[in-house]
């Protein structure tokens, strides 16, 4: 059996690339994906989908956000910027010290902040890196822009509650500051 650095080496289908009785997800399976619980189950439904009916769900590239379940917690999704230059993005990356703004001060948070990767020209959002009370839920809402394209002009028109860190997103994704 084929296998690479991160286990045995899979196509879009998540069958073996040297062995076609075989399919391998999650931790076994070499696919470039990160090693994460939710990509795990993913990968898990599409290997047993094509199992029972061959070559019926590819694999497609998803946004997948990682999260550190610190104090603070740190979320990420998307693009780095080092991954954004070396795929010769052009972007604007917009970074915000939000430890002042309400959704911060209100729960004494002193420590939070984002980062946004905004393409230029499209206005896609690239990638997001949040920093603060409530990022591992937030980031979730960037994966769904992210993997569907959207522009920040799409985020920013979104009205969201009150005072909440989703509140916030309108206002990390201004490039205008």
């Amino acid at each position: 059996m084929e296998s690479g650095r991160h286990g045995i080496k899979v196509d879009e289908f998540l069958q073996s690339t040297s062995n076609p009785a075989v399919y391998a997800a999650g931790d076994c399976a070499d696919t470039g994906n990160p090693a994460l619980t939710p990509v795990a189950g993913w990968e898990g439904r599409t290997a047993g989908s094509n199992m029972v009916n061959p070559r019926s769900s590819a694999m497609a590239r998803r946004a997948i956000p990682s999260v550190v379940f610190s104090i603070p917690p740190m979320a990420k999704v998307g693009l780095t910027e080092a991954e954004a230059v070396k795929l010769g993005l052009k972007y604007v990356s917009v970074a915000r010290d939000m430890s002042g703004w309400y959704s911060s001060r209100r729960i004494a948070e002193n420590c939070s902040g984002s980062k946004i990767l905004i393409e230029e020209g499209s206005g896609r959002i690239l990638g997001a890196h949040l920093l603060g009370e409530g990022a591992e839920e937030v980031i979730n809402v960037f994966s769904v822009a992210i993997g569907n394209g959207m522009a920040a002009r799409d985020l920013a028109s979104m009205v969201f509650s009150y005072p909440s860190r989703g509140s916030d997103i309108p206002y990390m994704v201004d490039m205008a500051g």
